[in-house]
């Protein structure tokens, strides 16, 4: 009765009927059916009741799936705003805990139904083996997963403020961008780069405003404390320049700021940028000179195109004082240190220099900092979080910001500096407010303009160019210039440059060879600085591949 008993519950219940190669396929197919479908095994040859709360689970997590992926093709912004917040990565990390802790639980009951002790010598070590590895495969990447989750989610609630996520303000995100420059050698934090960022809700278009560091007679928001203060604006001379508005709100005036205000000096140039540029300010980011360095190199590193040779300090050169070392132009891949090195140069250069190419280096990293790159870089970007120096944009912005971040990397980025070279040279020393302001405006009008009126627009302007070509024809008088070309100094390490067809200036060595790296050493050896100059004057321009 018992040999009928056995051989009706089949060769998956009953071991001890089949033959030891039909055991051993028997092992292996239970163990495939724990990997695939957890549950089935106990099913078909264990226990039933454990099997059937498996399966449900499987199945439950199986719909669950296939509902995300529905969701994310549909709209992947509502994953994505989950997957960031704090609350839903905590849930996550349970489940994937206990789905782990399920799982192995499945693969020891499996092991106890095949009853290795009933297989050969041989395969008893393979389907030990090879049940191992399945553990590692499905329960140890749950827990890895939950581990970097976990990393994440420390890193966003320990940088990250509280409180709910704040709205568009006229359809547009503004978030101020602070570079901290608050090294051992220096006292205080100093704001050297300051940047606004404005970004359409919806398109994602971006425009990017970026301010002086030397910028003089910022104004503040209406409702901001330092407009009592400075109610003709920040204005004492050369001493008041944007950069020092940090500091001296910090210093001075923090009494002035109510309690619940975290970073007196970070609010003051929130207040300063909001009233500078007629734009809502609702929130800001600033980041250390080792945090963006780290950052930089979490993504991946940051793909530019240069324009110019870019100076930067390096080893002594063998014999000399000399330590300049140079970036040539063309397509760059930087590390983390050697943008940052790009980003502050302005040797040879200027300031204005300088904020063209971090406004180059800012739209490379927001063109890279997609959801594929986050999620392939997830760790080492959740670590180089923890060195932004702070900011003030709840964890619950995250989720909006995360999704929204995909469309401004797909979109053209308007750039403009309230000084050189998008106003005149004087300009940020003397700013005209109304028409900085204008110039944003229009800037923002033109962004949200459709595409049916930028091709009327087009349209219009074409017509018109023609009708003035033809009227002009009729006027206009050939006029003919010679152009003399002095090769006395051919033989001099200054010597002018050559210039193109196209009236561009082609800087050579005496003997017509291209310019290097070495020649440029050579020019500051021998003392050569405003050639240097010369030929570094176009390293602010910069482009994004």
């Amino acid at each position: 009765m018992g040999s009928a008993n056995h051989r009706a519950q089949g060769p998956l219940r009953s071991p001890e009927t089949i033959s030891a190669p039909q055991r051993s396929k028997r092992a292996l197919i239970l163990v495939l059916l724990t990997i695939f479908f957890p549950g089935s095994a106990q099913l078909v040859a264990g226990n039933r009741k454990l099997g059937r709360i498996a399966v449900t689970v499987t199945m439950i997590c199986w719909v669950a799936i296939l509902a995300v992926l529905a969701i994310y093709f549909i709209n992947r912004s509502v994953i994505l705003g989950w997957v960031a917040h704090p609350n839903f990565q905590m849930f996550l990390i349970i489940v994937l805990s206990v789905l782990a802790v399920g799982w192995f639980v499945m693969f020891v009951n499996t092991l106890v139904i095949i009853k290795p002790r009933m297989l050969a010598p041989g395969m008893r070590a393979i389907v030990t083996v090879f049940t191992l590895a399945a553990v590692v495969a499905t329960s140890g990447v749950f827990i890895y997963g939950a581990s970097i989750l976990n990393t994440g989610r420390e890193t966003i609630v320990s940088v990250f403020d509280e409180g709910p996520a704040f709205e568009p303000v006229n359809g547009r995100y503004n978030v101020a961008v602070f570079g901290a420059d608050s090294g051992s050698d220096r006292e205080g934090v100093r704001t050297d780069s300051v940047a606004l960022l404005s970004v359409d809700a919806k398109t994602g278009k971006t425009l990017l405003i970026s301010i002086p560091r030397n910028f003089q007679g910022a104004r503040f928001a209406d409702d901001s404390p330092m407009k009592k203060i400075w109610p003709d604006g920040y204005n004492c001379g050369d001493e008041c320049i944007f950069n020092a508005i940090y500091r001296n709100a910090t210093d001075e005036h923090a009494d002035a700021f109510p309690s619940t205000v975290k970073n007196v000096g970070a609010q003051a140039a929130m207040d300063a940028l909001e009233g500078t540029t007629g734009l809502p300010v609702q929130g800001y980011v600033m980041v250390d000179m080792a945090g963006f360095e780290q950052f930089v190199d979490a993504l991946g590193g940051v793909n530019i195109d240069s324009g110019g040779w870019v100076p930067y300090n390096g080893k002594r050169y063998e014999n000399s004082t000399i330590r300049t070392h140079w970036f040539a132009p063309g397509n760059q891949t930087f590390t983390g240190k050697q943008a940052l090195w790009f980003a502050r140069s302005r040797d040879f250069t200027d300031d204005y220099h300088r904020i063209k190419r971090q406004q180059c280096l800012q739209q490379a990293i927001i063109k890279q900092f997609t959801p594929q790159t986050i999620l392939s870089n997830f760790t080492s970007i959740m670590s180089a979080g923890e060195q932004l120096v702070e900011t003030n944009i709840p964890a619950g912005q995250l989720g909006s910001f995360v999704s929204l971040a995909e469309k401004v990397s797909s979109q053209p980025m308007a750039r403009l500096t309230l000084g050189a070279p998008d106003f005149e040279r004087t300009f940020s020393t003397y700013p005209d407010f109304d028409k900085l302001q204008g110039r944003i405006q229009t800037l923002i009008a033109k962004q949200n303009e459709s595409d049916d009126e930028k091709k009327a627009k087009k349209s219009a302007a074409a017509e018109a160019s023609e009708d003035s070509t033809d009227s002009s024809k009729s006027e206009k008088s050939t006029e003919s210039t010679e152009a003399s070309e002095d090769t006395s100094d051919a033989g001099d390490i200054n010597n002018a440059p050559k210039l193109s067809d196209s009236g561009d200036a082609e800087f050579t060595q005496p003997d017509g060879s291209p310019i290097t790296e070495e020649y440029l050493v050579e020019l500051e050896m021998a003392g050569a600085t405003t050639r240097i100059s010369q030929i570094a004057a176009n390293n602010d321009e910069c482009t994004v591949p």
